[in-house]
């Protein structure tokens, strides 16, 4: 009887011993691991907003979400740019600068029938696709995200758009720059043909990558984004995206390169990689 209570009473200890031990620690440390997740993410106050003119907003619909963080992979660059790059004398005669809006208007016009996206994507990436210099810079690309994100941001893909600085069509091309555009290269694009339109704009952007990649990157023709991660980085992909919307003058300044519309170049390097036109 003895024996049995006695293996009856360590039982019961063991059972009380088992279940102090079985229970969640606490941690002395700060509280939970969701805590402390919020506590790493608030410690991250997120880009500085810059105050610019309106100009540099287009009429496509910027990105709802922020964009992914870049994937750690070899990059070229192992520090942004900040500094101006040396700049190299040309004799090429400089894109015309965009106008300002006419005075008293307020919301954009449309003309003619508007493409479908399925025509619109087509024209785009065929424009992607041509090679434009193909005898002084044949290796030079218009990559088609590039393509698809401008005139995303430019138009939201809307073929018959007219706004009021005169900008036309997908890639919101300025009149002026259409005559250059076609001059330059020896073209006779229509631009209110949406088909031509994506090619005058990818035309203009190979000759924004020729130009900078000239005058300040030693004929490196490469806007890859993974050689500049960041947005505000003084690289050619920026330099072009900048240039593209406040003209490459406003780039290419008496002070050296110059990122005149971070916010611009912001947007368009977002909906490069999280444009919901990808997917179209």
């Amino acid at each position: 009887m003895r024996r049995s209570r006695a293996l009856a009473f360590c039982a019961v200890a063991l059972v009380l011993l088992a279940g102090c031990a079985g229970r969640p620690a606490t941690s002395q440390a700060g509280g939970s691991s969701d805590n402390a997740a919020e506590s790493v993410a608030g410690d991250d106050p997120g880009p500085e907003e810059t105050a610019e003119p309106d100009g540099d907003v287009g009429l496509g619909a910027a990105p709802t979400t922020a964009p992914p963080r870049p994937t750690q992979k070899p990059t070229r660059k192992t520090t942004p740019t900040k500094k101006s790059p040396p700049r190299t004398t040309t004799g090429e005669k400089l894109a015309p600068a965009p106008p300002k809006p006419a005075a008293g208007c307020t919301k954009p016009r449309y003309e003619g029938t508007q493409a479908s996206r399925a025509d619109a994507k087509a024209a785009l990436t065929e424009a992607a696709g041509r090679t434009y210099w193909p005898t002084s810079a044949p290796s030079i690309k218009v990559p088609l995200d590039l393509v698809k994100a401008t005139a995303w941001q430019e138009s939201g893909w809307q073929s018959n758009i007219i706004a009021c600085d005169g900008g036309i069509g997908l890639m919101q091309v300025m009149p002026d720059t259409a005559a250059f555009v076609n001059q330059r290269f020896d073209q006779s694009y229509d631009i209110k043909n949406y088909r031509d339109n994506a090619a005058l704009g990818a035309n203009y952007l190979a000759w924004l990558i020729k130009y900078f990649g000239d005058v300040y990157f030693k004929e490196d023709y490469s806007v890859d984004p993974a050689d500049c991660a960041s947005h505000d980085d003084l690289c050619l992909l920026n330099a072009v995206i900048a240039a593209y919307n406040f003209g490459p003058g406003a780039v290419d300044t008496d002070d050296g390169l110059v990122i005149p519309n971070p916010r611009y170049v912001d947007n368009v390097r977002s909906l490069m990689t999280n444009c919901e036109c990808l997917s179209f």
